[in-house]
């Protein structure tokens, strides 16, 4: 797994425990990575805020446990939900590990980058479509019924809707 950071973190702490990043963005690589995240991490990078972005996931494979406590040791989730995200179990599996870490103090914000954020948030649209494959694929019910909370309740927070060169701040 490549490992992509920037140095000099600021010092600003949301929780009592020693955080290894500021950000850590979650995102389907084929929809933004060469646009609007990559311009977002560069940025964030550029003033400074130590963000994660992993630029070597394989398709297929299950999400790692180095992942995991990456995703644990980030003071800042965001996520860019794009068209094809819901279609990758990677993408699903660390926003179900986001929303856990929500709970634990964890600042988490959407960015909803040419969806709906009621298509996630009413699971409708493509993200319905492909939630209903992924239901006929899957043997395990309880971890669709996670990644369906979890998008219902990360939708639900406010964030920002990016769509046709606008950027509109949303409340939920």
């Amino acid at each position: 797994m490549a490992l992509v950071t920037s140095e000099g973190a600021s010092s600003s702490s949301f929780t009592h425990q020693p955080k290894k990043f500021d950000v850590f963005l979650s995102f389907r690589g084929e929809d933004t990575r060469l646009g609007f995240t990559g311009h977002l991490y560069n940025a964030l990078c550029q003033q400074g805020i130590n963000t994660f972005i992993d630029d070597n996931l394989q398709k297929g494979e299950e999400i790692s446990a180095s992942l995991l406590k990456i995703i644990e040791s980030s003071r800042i989730s965001i996520i860019v939900f794009s068209e094809n995200y819901a279609s990758s179990t990677w993408c699903l599996d660390e926003l179900a590990k986001i929303v856990e870490c929500k709970k634990n103090d964890q600042l988490v914000r959407p960015v909803f980058y040419n969806v709906n954020p009621s298509e996630v948030r009413n699971q409708k649209g493509k993200f319905g479509k492909t939630l209903s494959k992924h239901e006929k694929k899957l043997k395990d019910n309880k971890k669709l019924q996670g990644w369906r909370k979890a998008l219902y309740e990360v939708a639900n927070i406010s964030g920002w809707h990016y769509k046709h060169e606008d950027l509109i701040i949303f409340e939920a």
